[in-house]
């Protein structure tokens, strides 16, 4: 007979599913070639038939069990949570971009930019190469795949997407990710029966020389698998008490667990463990960087005392001979005082002062008739954290958030305190719900201040320490505006903001990138001094000042473009070509002169140009029109190529005059707007100015359906002035950017300045764009940018630009032209008139018509001529021969005497004169 084969020696699998949905199951050996001794196969479970979560299949019986102690299992699904490496049946691989070929010899290659597995989770590449993650799976029926990520940084494309057995995607809008703002957040996606192919894809635009941090995906749960024939074991540091687990729970800190644990084993007295950890470590002895300094709040008595405390988590020992023990308290001092806007209760707390009220802290102070009170925040005074105020800790290692404090008050400013390890961030946030700019500013809609934040701060560091300063606008997610790296001295910072949104500030500081078990860096901190956010809805007053007055007595505001008088509080408007400082309207020195070129608007809230110019110039003017250049035109300097190949380009926008002072220049940033819903476009990354600059990477390059356009900047937010000199404002010009001026006609130069202060750029980054008459280049003309700067700039600060076009050329006048006379043909004569050589010159005076007038040919006066000169010569041979007779008369008279010339002649021929007598 044949010997039936032990049930440790086989395994039972189903057959592939038929066209009825029906199934067999068999017995497989797991020795290959036994065929004998096996249990005959039996009709299977339908194909369609799964088990809850927390069970599986026991196929012996074909039904469903609960899974034991210490296991779990999604039922009909997989979860992907360990990372040590790639697990099986997924693939990383990295694709160079099309790149041009003579710059393949130079190119460091993108092989090894894969997507990286570092533990509890997987990390995307940082360069521009483009890394995809990809994961194949077969769904009995439709399912879902979910997977927990953080995307802090949108300088990064990320895109995760299914492809499934036609190759179709998924729908397309919802491929691209959003950033992430506060720790790990959950996607999920439909999946349906069949075969499917998931896709995470991740590509930078890092031209910038700053690193972006990259995307992190961990747990990644497929459901719609198929049947589950066992339980996986829970993995180390986890552990699963009860039977029937769809999930293991993580071991609290200080505890321990190794794989399929039912509970969590608890360190020793001398070692601790973070949460979810498989091995305890021993603790350190104490030392000063375990502990820190903060001040109690102020008590009934109005004194406050300072307090150390060890930082959280405590993982250090007091015990061991070397410890550092915790010092005592400090003896107890008198409060400093509320901050502007706020009174001390009687149990020593701060409350704000009613509307309509001041103080510098101490108690309120009614506002004086005439006043208002100017409404903000002033923060100085750190004794307690003001109530819109919050503080936190994201773990640098798993980027979870901690429940301790990453700030703490010291009196005179709040810092950083120790973190749980010297790569995390320490996070504080404020959150103001509005601002109420002045009426002047509501009704100015290209003036873009709202209001401003201005802080004041310090860095002291050892290592490579940065500090973050992000805003977030109605809770989107925040955007870093500014970073500061390694030690700064004291210094103030101010950001102006432009939307009226309840608004997020956040300050986030990590003392170094690279995990080190302890602490040894604690003391790098940041020290913030003060926070001032000025026009805050519902905020408080530290002082009030005048208002203009209606009739009956109270506050009133000043139409657009008055300043208020102090002596009598009356409104008058400033006087024209001057623009208001809107938020300080007192006097009439408020009325600040525009530019030279420059006029203001209606209601004297900005000076533009209104793409006229004239110019006084050897004693004669000339006049300029640019209204024929387009309100808003681009172009792109030369391709540029980062160390990986890929091509991008500085893309320029450019609005010369804008519509009277509205600016039409716009650049946006498509790679985060690709994943923003309508309803949030108007908070998009968008930029509108005079000149803004984005990065372009060509469709062609990335294989998107558009072009990327990314870190949109902008460069022009206001008209300095328009002048044919080199230098304005402390802007300059240089002419040797650019080949030569015209002989004769120097460039137009238009000089803006933007709002936006950057650490290099202290007065905010300036433009100046010359304008060189050329008639040859009709239309829009051609823009570039200096040669020795492919950029635009050639300090980063200052951009440069050349517009070349035959509207550059000053306006045709009578001086540009001079008369051609023709000579007499036919009786006709043509008096033409032509333009100067060069003619650099356009539109204005036309060109005169070709005068045509009746003249005499040389035929006719020669006719006059001969006739004149015939009756000359008649006329004399007439003359000649009256005065030759006469003559003759004469001499005969003489012959017989007689008088001539009053003497008698009697002698004959001889002329003897004697004299006549009667």
């Amino acid at each position: 007979s044949v010997p039936v084969l032990h049930a440790s020696e086989y395994h039972y699998e189903y057959t592939a599913c038929d066209s009825l949905g029906s199934r067999w199951r068999v017995a497989v050996p797991h020795t290959p070639g036994l065929c004998t001794g096996l249990p005959d196969p039996i009709k299977g479970t339908e194909c369609s038939f799964s088990c809850k979560a927390g069970q599986f299949l026991d196929m012996k019986d074909q039904s469903c069990k609960p899974c034991a102690e210490g296991r779990y299992s999604l039922g009909t699904g997989i979860r992907f949570d360990e990372w040590d490496e790639l697990p099986h049946g997924f693939a990383s691989i990295a694709t160079n971009l099309e790149i041009d070929n003579s710059f393949s010899e130079s190119l460091e290659n993108c092989t090894t930019s894969t997507w990286v597995p570092l533990g509890d989770y997987v990390a995307s590449n940082t360069d521009e190469c483009t890394a995809t993650l990809m994961y194949a799976v077969n769904l009995k029926q439709s399912g879902t795949v979910s997977f927990e990520y953080i995307y802090p940084d949108s300088s990064i494309i990320f895109e995760f997407f299914v492809q499934n057995d036609q190759c179709q995607p998924t729908v397309e809008e919802s491929r691209w990710m959003r950033t992430t703002e506060k720790g790990w957040e959950l996607h999920s996606v439909e999946l349906s029966r069949g075969n499917n192919v998931l896709y995470w894809r991740t590509t930078a635009f890092s031209v910038w020389s700053k690193v972006p941090k990259p995307v992190l995906v961990r747990n990644i749960g497929i459901t719609g698998v198929a049947y589950t024939s066992e339980c996986f074991p829970c993995k180390a540091g986890t552990y699963a008490a009860t039977s029937g687990s769809s999930f293991c729970k993580l071991c609290p800190a200080n505890s321990y667990s190794s794989k399929g644990a039912t509970s969590c084993q608890q360190c020793a007295p001398d070692a601790y463990s973070d949460q979810g950890s498989s091995s305890c470590k021993p603790r350190p002895p104490c030392t000063d960087k375990d502990y820190f300094s903060t001040h109690t709040a102020c008590d009934a008595s109005g004194e406050t005392q300072l307090m150390f405390k060890w930082a959280e988590p405590k993982t250090c020992s007091e015990d061991l001979p070397t410890a550092v023990q915790l010092p005592p308290s400090g003896v107890k001092t008198k409060c400093p005082p509320c901050n502007p806007g706020f009174f001390k209760t009687n149990s020593s707390a701060c409350e704000p002062c009613p509307s309509g009220s001041y103080s510098n802290g101490s108690g309120c102070i009614s506002c004086a008739a005439g006043t208002e009170p100017v409404l903000g925040f002033e923060y100085k005074w750190w004794n307690t954290l003001p109530a819109n105020m919050e503080t936190t800790v994201l773990s640098g290692i798993n980027f979870e958030y901690k429940g301790i404090a990453g700030w703490e008050v010291a009196g005179d400013y709040i810092y950083t305190a120790a973190g749980a390890s010297d790569n995390d961030f320490m996070i504080l946030t404020m959150v103001v719900p509005g601002f109420r700019p002045p009426q002047s500013v509501m009704e100015d809609v290209e003036n873009k201040e709202v209001a401003r934040i201005t802080f004041v701060f310090e860095t002291v560091c050892s290592v490579n320490c940065e500090l973050y300063f992000m805003v977030g606008v109605n809770s989107r997610p925040n955007t870093p505006v500014e970073t500061w790296k390694g030690s700064k001295g004291k210094q103030s910072y101010t950001y102006i903001i432009e939307k009226n949104a309840t608004m997020s500030f956040t300050w986030a500081f990590q003392r170094t990138a690279y995990h080190e078990a302890g602490r040894k860096y604690t003391n790098d901190i940041v020290k913030l001094y003060s926070i001032n956010v000025t026009n805050v809805m519902d905020g408080v007053a530290s002082y009030c000042r005048l208002c203009a007055l209606e009739s009956s007595g109270s506050c009133t505001s000043c139409p657009s473009g008055n300043y208020i008088d102090r002596a009598s509080g009356a409104c008058h408007p400033c006087t024209p070509s001057t623009y208001l400082k809107a938020h300080q309207p007192y006097g009439s020195q408020a009325c600040i002169p525009c530019g030279p070129g420059t006029k203001s608007n209606k209601i004297h809230s900005l000076c533009y140009n209104d793409c006229r110019f004239s110019l006084d110039k050897d004693g004669r003017t000339l006049e300029y029109d640019f209204s024929a250049l387009p309100n808003s035109t681009s172009f792109a300097g030369g391709p540029s190529f980062t160390s990986k190949g890929l091509k991008y380009f500085h893309h320029f926008s450019i609005s010369l005059c804008g519509n009277h002072g509205r600016k039409m220049a716009t650049c946006t940033d498509n790679v985060t707007d690709m994943r923003v819903s309508d309803g949030e476009a108007e908070f998009s990354k968008s930029v509108t100015s005079y000149v803004c600059q984005s990065i372009i990477v060509p469709s062609d390059v990335m294989g998107y359906k558009t072009i990327v356009s990314s870190q949109p900047v902008s460069l022009a937010d206001r008209v300095v002035g328009v002048t044919t000199d080199t230098a304005l404002d402390n802007i300059t010009s240089l002419p040797e950017h650019f080949s030569p001026e015209n002989v004769g006609l120097t460039d137009v130069i238009f000089f803006y300045r933007s709002n936006d202060v950057t650490q290099s750029c202290s007065s905010g980054r300036a433009t100046a764009i010359r304008l060189r008459c050329d008639p040859l280049k009709t239309g829009s003309g051609a823009l570039s940018v200096p040669s020795k700067c492919p950029d635009g700039t050639c300090d980063g600060c200052t951009f440069h630009f050349l517009w070349e076009t035959s509207a550059a050329c000053p306006l045709c006048s009578a001086y540009d032209y001079h008369a051609i006379v023709s000579a007499c043909l036919g009786g006709i004569q043509r008096t033409t008139y032509v333009w100067r050589e060069p003619k650099l010159c356009t539109g204005g005076v036309p060109l005169p018509e070709q005068k045509v007038s009746i003249c005499k040919t040389m035929d006719f006066w020669l006719k006059v001529g001969i006739s004149a000169g015939t009756c000359a010569a008649v006329l004399l041979t007439v003359m000649t021969c009256y005065f030759w007779k006469k003559n003759q008369n004469l001499d005969e008279l003489m012959a017989l005497g007689g008088c001539w010339n009053g003497r008698c002649s009697a002698c004959g021929w001889e002329r003897k004169a004697v004299p006549c007598s009667t």
